[in-house]
């Protein structure tokens, strides 16, 4: 059987509750508090749509969250903007951080970065069950120094290098392919 609609009143209490549990999400990872985090999920689940991450279930969220402030000790939100959908609270925000230890592979910078994304947090009814992240990488990358901006002199430099490299690979598979099909 599906839900009963709500009436308006049962809406905006519905909307109310829903923002709360946001605001304590947001501002428990800003503290690290990670357990009031991850209670304020019915389900872990982070999608991180730029890099095609998702992290489901609890074990899963609190590595990605060990991984993360290692390598961003100081990482943090700034609200934006927030906004309702029916399943959903939208939240605009910068994150920000100081990378200080190792991410995957890349050793720290030292470098700080501050990035305007969009969350959405997802809800069935009064249980959060995933919050959708998106943002993007390169903003991230460039102001740590990882990646530049295609106008600037190291894009250009990194481009001019790099791009014999990528476009000979290209053409060596492409002719291997050919090969392999006339052979």
């Amino acid at each position: 059987m599906g839900e009963t609609a709500l009436s308006a009143t049962e809406q905006l209490a519905q909307r109310e509750r829903r923002e709360a549990l946001v605001r304590e999400h947001m501002e428990s990872e800003n503290v690290h508090d990670f357990d009031t985090t991850i209670g304020t999920f019915h389900h872990p689940r982070y999608e991180l749509i730029a890099t095609g991450e998702v992290h489901d279930g609890e074990a899963a969220v609190r590595e990605y969250f060990a991984q993360t402030r290692r390598a961003f000790p100081d990482q943090r939100n700034e609200l934006i903007a927030l906004r309702h959908a029916d399943d959903a609270v939208i939240v605009e925000f910068f994150l920000l951080g100081t990378h200080l230890g190792p991410l995957g592979s890349l050793p720290a910078t030292g470098r700080a970065f501050r990035c305007r994304m969009t969350a959405y947090f997802i809800f069935e009814g009064e249980r959060l069950i995933a919050e959708r992240v998106y943002f993007d990488q390169a903003t991230i990358l460039s102001q740590l120094g990882l990646a530049y901006a295609p106008g600037s002199w190291r894009g250009r430099a990194t481009m001019l290098l790099g791009h014999p490299l990528i476009v000979g690979r290209a053409l060596l598979g492409a002719a291997r392919s050919r090969g392999a099909r006339s052979g």
